[in-house]
């Protein structure tokens, strides 16, 4: 299992970071985020989902990861 913490952009809500929480999830990886941070930190296993994919997931649902 990896660990990263990704910076977001655009998140300024609830919603927000229920929908980031989601991208992450659907991707195959489970997060928590810190919206006063701007950041989300992530679990997943590699050999499963690619760090791109999850990137992708969140950017995707209109936020920028930095």
């Amino acid at each position: 299992m990896a660990n990263v913490t990704l910076k977001v952009e655009g998140m300024s809500c609830g919603h927000c970071v229920s929908a980031v929480e989601k991208a992450v999830t659907g991707a195959g990886a489970s997060g928590s985020v810190d919206l006063a941070a701007g950041k989300v930190t992530v679990q997943y296993d590699e050999k499963k989902v690619s760090l791109d994919a999850i990137k992708g997931a969140i950017e995707e649902q209109g936020y920028d990861v930095v």
